[in-house]
């Protein structure tokens, strides 16, 4: 099978040219960057403290860009798939990936105030930049909906 091969969506809708990258090199060289974002997805899923999906989500952004094959590959794979489709159709994160994540972000600024910085203005501002994010990630849902939600009755 070429590299060009089998280029539609998974839905099987044909995928659009703007999409894709244009020359050669940036194509061969987003694929290259989505493997290697793959390959550091795996190793998060068995490295405690190594995100997953976030490189998985880097690695599906190259290969829609590159390849829709991969892209489609790592959409539908059976272990790698599911917190991805998670994430892009319902803006789910899990429990687990919220703590991590928070933890992280604590630690890090700890060792920074700690370790690194002099006086707590550094700390102070790196702690306000991710103070927003950490609240993006706790405010995300969860859970996927397990029922849609219902509609309203246009007679009421």
């Amino acid at each position: 099978m070429s590299f060009d091969q089998g280029l539609t969506n998974v839905d099987d809708r044909p995928a659009d040219d703007h999409t894709m990258a244009r020359s050669c090199a940036m194509r061969y060289g987003l694929v290259a960057f989505g493997w290697l974002n793959v390959a550091l997805g795996a190793i998060g899923v068995v490295v405690p403290g190594m995100p997953t999906t976030i490189f998985l989500l880097i690695a599906l952004w190259a290969f829609s860009k590159s390849s829709e094959r991969f892209r489609s590959w790592l959409y539908t794979h059976p272990r790698l798939g599911p917190p991805i489709r998670d994430w892009h159709e319902h803006r789910v994160i899990p429990v687990r990936a919220k703590i991590l994540a928070v933890a992280m972000m604590s630690l890090s600024v700890a060792i920074l105030a700690l370790f690194v910085a002099g006086d707590g203005l550094l700390p102070m501002m790196v702690g306000g930049a991710l103070v927003p994010i950490a609240a993006f990630i706790v405010t995300r849902p969860s859970r996927t909906p397990t029922e849609p939600e219902p509609t309203p009755d246009p007679a009421i």
